[in-house]
């Protein structure tokens, strides 16, 4: 795994995906793979990956999807797993088996000198909202598709239609103050909520035959685990975590009560389903 420095302006992000966000990743990785893998799923088929093709993994994270890619490439393809976090990819290397045609690098997305022209594939679960200039990411990005190449990839739609991770924080948000309030095109999990923007920003990066694609679901957060694990879960990742990162144990066992009482009307038997609502993304490269 090589490492190369990050951009300036994405300073914040790097720091928090190298500090409590990567660890938080790490700790529950077990876990979130299997509560996004009907997303990862979903995703995979809709950028109809085939043998042999090169492939960029954006925000690869601890590897769950760079791993599937690897498969569906297999030995003649390739994959590169890029990350701003070096405690996520520690975890992804760990995961890669022996002499899978994966490469992973720890590097910003916005500044990786990209081989021009070697790829077919962009790809990102939730990867691509953390840009501090996402013109200029995709922008750099777009270098390294081949003439047609492709570009897919998931992001949440709108805070409001994602309970799985509203409920938890208003919950915590009973005991903790509220976070910095971010404006719609801030860095976050929800910056490309709008299609307008969504569009704006790829239009701008020079993609053409851009579409967008709602995509509504249920996630059951406890990954088959029950009510316990799903307040671990939500203690963890996300927004929730924000808000209670360096807070005293006291006040985290008020939030856990708060997060088990507000998610137990969603439990049902093992599994804690709420609403999550995407966009899948797509666009190529003229």
């Amino acid at each position: 795994m090589s490492t190369i420095a990050g951009d300036e302006g994405n300073a914040e992000q790097i720091a928090y995906w190298n500090g409590p966000g990567g660890a938080h990743w790490v700790n529950r990785q077990e876990v979130w793979d299997l509560v996004l893998a009907p997303i990862t799923a979903a995703t995979l088929a809709r950028a109809a990956v085939k043998r042999g093709e090169r492939v960029v993994d954006i925000g690869c994270g601890c590897g769950a999807t760079t791993i599937e890619l690897a498969r569906l490439v297999g030995p003649t393809g390739r994959v590169l797993g890029i990350d701003v976090s070096a405690t996520m990819l520690a975890r992804a290397a760990e995961r890669v088996a022996p002499g899978a045609p994966v490469e992973l690098v720890c590097a910003d997305a916005t500044s990786y000198p990209f081989a021009h022209g070697t790829f077919d594939l962009l790809f990102s679960r939730f990867g691509v909202m953390f840009f501090a200039e996402p013109a200029r990411a995709f922008l750099n990005l777009r270098t390294a598709l081949k003439e047609g190449g492709r570009l897919l990839f998931v992001a949440f739609r709108a805070a409001k239609e994602n309970p799985w991770m509203m409920v938890p924080l208003r919950a915590a948000l009973e005991h903790v103050p509220r976070l910095p309030e971010l404006g719609p095109e801030d860095p976050g999990a929800f910056a490309f909520a709008s299609e307008e923007r969504v569009r704006r920003i790829l239009g701008a990066a020079g993609f053409g035959a851009i579409g967008l694609e709602p995509f509504d679901l249920e996630l059951d957060i406890a990954a088959g685990r029950g009510l316990d694990a799903a307040v671990a879960s939500a203690l963890e990742v996300g927004a929730t975590s924000r808000a209670i990162d360096g807070k005293p144990p006291e006040v985290r066992s008020a939030v856990a009560a708060s997060i088990r009482r507000a998610l137990a009307p969603y439990a049902r038997v093992a599994e804690v389903r709420l609403a999550a609502a995407l966009w899948f993304v797509s666009a190529t490269s003229p």
